[in-house]
């Protein structure tokens, strides 16, 4: 679409400029070849990417305008011909963590259909749009959502998103998913299930894009798509592969007339490890050749990079011993806000910048905070011309009791639980605010408040903080009367004063009423002292986390504090 536009822009200038060559001005026939040329570029590059399959993208599709779920009078069912007002809208990135359907037919054991329920489906899928209603009345206006299954059992048909939820629109989806279940609800893919958990929860309406899936050459097992919600028109779009990994997936928006283009990323896990990185790589140069086609041919293209990069934002700073970091010296992330409006500079500016060091973390990974998680703009996002970023406006989704622990603002993590399931997912979603500029300014910049600054060197890795559990006010686990009281999962990721005696070790237990429990910590040494200290048959007094391993309920020892309950009032 950015073609299209440029060309029309290009004959409404040519024609502006004729009528003043006509009046006598010398000036105009090097604006009218450039026009020219600039009109048989688009034309060129749309006849291209109409034809082109291969440079490591799928052919770009073009899409309805009429959102899952919207009926004929839906606003955001078609693209906006006429001048409208300004609007402000979000953007959010998601990593759902497994999002799979119900047929069984899965690439991880866990979710066969001895072990997942459609009951484990319906539960995620109200947690995750309960959250994501907490953006407003109709939800982010653009989501991008990773770690959605690749359906295993596609049908032959292409997928008709419109089609079945109008034909499911008088039942709940949890009318769908209760017992007996159907075969025809059975064999449909994860995204119908999300589209309709967000409908119920009356959050869109929303065009949905789809990732494209394909068998990876290198014998890669990969079991995921990335796939973009909108609640405006979406053009085009297509999917940037690379080996061993999963694809980017490229939408292009229509922003009450500008184009927003999104890339959807989930790079490959493995943020310090070298053969990974070399995976990251492939998937950043698929993306950077892109995004550099884009800007060939306008360099105020405004382009939103998202998703879970599985690298930290200042990869090249924490990881040295990388010879080339994919995020950073491939792709081209960076730190300084103000130096992407600089000819010949940067051209990619990465929002975790936006924030204080100590608020930066999206994740957690052995008790330390990780910002996978990400947000990256061009400096199109910067001018008075289509969209602009709303300054300081990203943040990370994280509310407590919700989402989060209170206080430590550590993930709630989606947990499978007998025949139902609690939490949401290991990363938090991350989001920002843009809004859409009726000039025509691309060579004026918005002014900042306190800009994004490139760090040179490494900050230290950032502790969760524990430390605070044990000033604050405790519930003696005691209260609970029962063993079957303690195992409820509203009690999960909740931390108690606990009087227990030790019961066994390999694996460390404690007994509570009649029933054992685990002891566990991440912390190897921290293990050792629980161990040592605590032999079988003493009794044992601590502060503990509510967990599940595999099964099996524990309680989590997270800060060595925790062992000194005595001091804890």
């Amino acid at each position: 679409m950015r073609d299209v536009r440029q060309g029309n822009q290009c004959r409404f200038r040519l024609f502006a400029t004729f009528f003043r060559c006509r009046e006598g001005t010398r000036t105009a026939l090097p604006a009218i070849l450039f026009c020219l040329s600039t009109m048989l570029v688009a034309a060129c590059n749309r006849t291209k990417a109409d034809s082109e399959t291969g440079k490591g993208g799928d052919a770009p599709r073009q899409q309805s305008n009429t959102p899952a779920g919207a009926g004929k009078s839906s606003p955001a069912a078609s693209s906006t011909s006429e001048a409208t007002p300004d609007i402000e809208f979000s953007v959010l990135t998601c990593n759902i963590e497994n999002l799979f359907d119900v047929d069984g037919v899965a690439l991880f054991d866990e979710y066969s259909k001895e072990t997942y329920k459609p009951s484990h489906l319906l539960k995620k899928l109200d947690n995750i749009a309960g959250l994501l209603a907490t953006a407003g009345e109709h939800g982010p206006d653009i989501i991008l959502f990773q770690e959605i299954e690749a359906d295993q059992t596609p049908a032959a048909a292409p997928l008709d998103m419109n089609a079945i939820l109008e034909k499911y629109k008088e039942q709940s989806l949890a009318q769908m998913l209760g017992e007996p279940l159907s075969e025809e609800v059975r064999d449909l893919p994860a995204t119908v299930f999300l589209a309709k958990a967000l409908s119920d929860k009356g959050l869109g309406p929303y065009n949905v894009s789809l990732g494209e899936y394909r068998q990876d050459p290198t014998g890669r097992v990969i079991a995921h798509i990335n796939v973009t919600f909108s609640r405006f028109p979406v053009t085009e779009y297509r999917t940037h592969h690379s080996p061993g990994a999963r694809g980017s997936l490229e939408v292009a928006h229509d922003v009450n007339g500008h184009e927003l283009r999104t890339f959807n990323n989930h790079w490959k896990s493995g943020a310090s490890d070298p053969e990974s990185e070399s995976i990251r790589i492939g998937n950043a140069q698929a993306v950077r050749s892109r995004i550099d086609e884009l800007l060939a041919l306008d360099p105020d293209t405004d382009i939103v990079l998202g998703g879970d990069f599985n690298s930290y934002y200042n990869q090249s700073l924490r990881f040295p011993e990388l010879p080339k970091p994919a995020l950073n010296a491939v792709l081209g992330s960076q730190g300084d806000e103000l130096a992407i409006r600089k000819t010949g500079g940067p051209l990619l500016y990465n929002l975790w910048h936006e924030l204080p060091v100590d608020r930066r973390g999206s994740d957690v990974y052995q008790d330390e905070w990780g910002t996978l998680m990400q947000m990256i703009l061009t400096r199109g996002l910067y001018d008075f011309r289509g969209i602009q970023y709303v300054d300081n406006s990203f943040h990370v989704v994280a509310i407590d009791n919700v989402n989060v622990q209170p206080g430590t603002g550590v993930p709630i993590r989606w947990n499978v639980v007998d025949g139902t399931g609690t939490g949401y997912s290991d990363h938090l979603p991350v989001a920002a605010r843009f809004r859409t500029v009726s000039g025509d300014e691309p060579g004026k910049f918005v002014e900042l408040n306190n800009p994004g600054r490139q760090e040179e060197i490494a900050s230290s890795a950032r502790k969760v903080d524990y430390s605070f559990v044990k000033k604050s006010s405790l519930s003696p686990i005691s209260e609970f009367k029962t063993d079957e009281a303690i195992r409820k999962l509203e009690n999960l990721g909740r931390t108690y004063l606990i009087e227990s005696l030790v019961s066994g070790e390999k694996p460390f237990r404690v007994r509570v009423f009649e029933e054992e429990y685990n002891v566990w910590s991440y912390d190897i040494d921290l293990r050792r002292q629980i161990y040592s200290r605590f032999p079988v048959g003493s009794p044992m007094t601590f502060i503990g986390e509510v967990g599940i391993h595999e099964g099996k309920w524990q309680f989590v020892v997270r800060d060595v504090s925790w062992l000194e309950p005595e001091s804890a009032e």
